[in-house]
């Protein structure tokens, strides 16, 4: 056993991450960012919605149980599949951006960790999209060197044939 081993023995167990369910904090944002919206530009009170907002947020929260990610899943407006069809995504897209101010007045902390976890799924699709540029590259190099090895080897053979 050498020092190293020794060493490690005394160092703290290293756990494994573990998955969080955002599912509930979204629904949470959601909610509050739907009530504030309507309250000012729809002219209710106390975070009650009108007819359209109430319609829209029922359809979101009914589609975000539905997620194809699950509880891993990253915030919907930097999702690259929009579950809730092309009408109620403008009018999600449309009421999320318009709460947006009154929310960071109102619940800033709620607002900077939402923003951060649209960083996060930006940072992971970027991530994403390299590695598997990267496989790509590496498929065309694969191929590249295929179709050469298969141009070379019928020269070499009539070489050889003419030179017997």
């Amino acid at each position: 056993m050498g020092i190293l081993d020794k060493v490690k023995s005394f160092l703290p167990k290293r756990k494994e991450p573990e998955l969080k369910n955002n599912v509930p904090n979204e629904k949470e944002h959601i909610r509050k960012t739907f009530g504030k919206y309507c309250n000012a530009n729809h002219g209710t009170t106390d975070g009650k919605l009108c007819g359209k907002c109430t319609a829209v947020l029922s359809t979101v929260l009914i589609k975000i149980n539905r997620c194809p990610y699950g509880i891993g899943k990253p915030i919907c407006e930097e999702c690259e599949t929009q579950c809730f069809g092309e009408r109620f995504t403008k009018d999600f897209l449309e009421i999320m951006k318009g709460g947006q101010k009154k929310m960071l007045l109102s619940h800033p902390l709620m607002t900077i960790k939402h923003k951060l976890a649209g960083l996060g799924a930006e940072y992971a699709r970027m991530q994403r999209d390299k590695k598997s540029t990267d496989k790509q590259k590496e498929e065309a190099e694969r191929v590249k060197a295929k179709f050469a090895n298969a141009t070379r080897s019928p020269k070499t053979k009539s070489k050889k044939r003419k030179k017997k």
